[in-house]
C-alpha cells in the first residue's frame, strides 16, 4: 500500500515495513483456489467473496473512497482485511491486469493465531494501515474535522505519555526509542514499533508510567475508541496483546525488584 500525494519519509519506511509483512503470516498455509485474474476491474470489492483474503500477486489497485482517489494497493499486499471496519466504504478498480491469490479468510485468522510471532505481526500490520488511512483521511477533511489519528514527533528528552495522565490513545514508536519511568525511576526501554500505553485504555486506569524519547521519535498515535474498536471486532487481537504487555509486565516488576535490591539499607 502506499499513498497519492506526498508523505513524509517516515511514512515511507512504516509502508515499507507493512509491505514485508503479509507472507510472514501465510507462510506454511496454502492456498483455498487457484489464482484469479482480471484483465482490468470498476469494482474488485463487488466480485470478490467476503469469505476470503487475497494476496495480490501482481497489478496495480487504485483504492477511492467517496470517489476520490487515496491510495494504491500493489504486489504483496493484502486484500479484504476492511470487512466490518468502520472506515468508509472503499472501492478498488484497475486498468491492467491484476492476479490475486485466495486464502479463506477464517484458515487465514487460525494460522495466524496459532503463532504469537504471527499474531504480533498481524497487530502491526493492522493497526499500522489503519493509521497511515486515516491520516491519509484526513487530507481530505477540513482541518476543523481531522481526525486525531496520526503521527507526532518529539526531541529527545520530551514525554511522550505522562504517569498519572487520562489514557486517551495507544501509541506505536515508528522510528526511535523511549524509556519507561515509574516515579522518576527508570523501569525499562520502549523500542521501534513497539505498542505501548495500551494497558491504561484496557484498564480505564490512569496512566501507570511516563514514557520519555531517548532520541528523536516519530510516534504513530491511535485513539482509544479506534483501538478498542479494533480489539473488540477481534477478541484474539485483544488476547495477544494483553499476553504480551504481561510478559512485558513480568520484566519490569523483575527490573525494579533488582533495582531495589540494589540500594543500600
Amino acid at each position: 500500500m502506499y499513498l497519492l500525494g506526498e508523505q513524509p519519509a517516515y511514512a515511507d519506511r512504516l509502508i515499507n515495513r507493512l509491505q514485508g509483512i503479509p507472507p510472514q503470516l501465510l507462510e506454511g498455509l496454502s492456498p483455498c483456489g487457484p489464482d484469479i485474474e482480471y484483465s482490468h476491474t470498476d469494482d474488485l470489492s463487488s466480485a470478490l467473496a467476503e469469505e476470503q483474503l487475497f494476496l495480490i500477486e501482481s497489478g496495480l489497485l487504485h483504492a477511492s473512497i467517496d470517489d476520490k482517489p487515496l491510495f494504491y494497493l500493489q504486489e504483496g499486499d493484502l486484500l479484504g482485511l476492511r470487512q466490518g471496519s468502520d472506515l468508509p466504504p472503499c472501492r478498488y478498480c484497475s486498468d491492467e491486469p491484476i492476479r490475486l491469490t485466495p486464502y479463506a479468510r477464517s484458515e487465514v485468522l487460525a494460522h495466524i493465531h496459532a503463532d504469537g510471532r504471527r499474531q504480533e505481526l498481524f497487530i502491526q500490520y493492522l493497526i499500522g494501515h489503519t493509521a497511515l488511512l486515516s491520516d491519509a483521511l484526513a487530507r481530505l477533511k477540513q482541518p476543523d474535522i481531522r481526525p486525531a489519528t496520526g503521527f507526532k514527533h518529539f526531541a529527545a528528552g520530551d514525554e511522550l505519555i505522562h504517569q498519572g495522565d487520562e489514557a486517551d490513545n495507544v501509541f506505536i514508536i515508528v522510528d526511535g526509542r523511549a524509556e519507561a519511568r515509574v516515579d522518576g525511576q527508570k523501569v525499562g526501554d520502549v523500542q521501534k514499533d513497539e505498542i505501548f500505553g495500551a494497558m491504561a485504555v484496557f484498564t480505564r486506569e490512569k496512566r501507570s508510567a511516563t514514557v520519555v524519547a531517548s532520541e528523536p521519535c516519530t510516534v504513530m498515535v491511535i485513539p482509544k475508541e479506534q483501538f478498542l474498536g479494533l480489539t473488540q471486532s477481534n477478541p484474539r487481537i485483544a488476547h495477544s496483546l494483553i499476553e504480551s504487555m504481561a510478559r512485558r509486565i513480568d520484566l519490569l516488576n523483575k527490573e525494579v525488584t533488582q533495582l531495589r535490591l540494589a540500594v543500600p539499607a
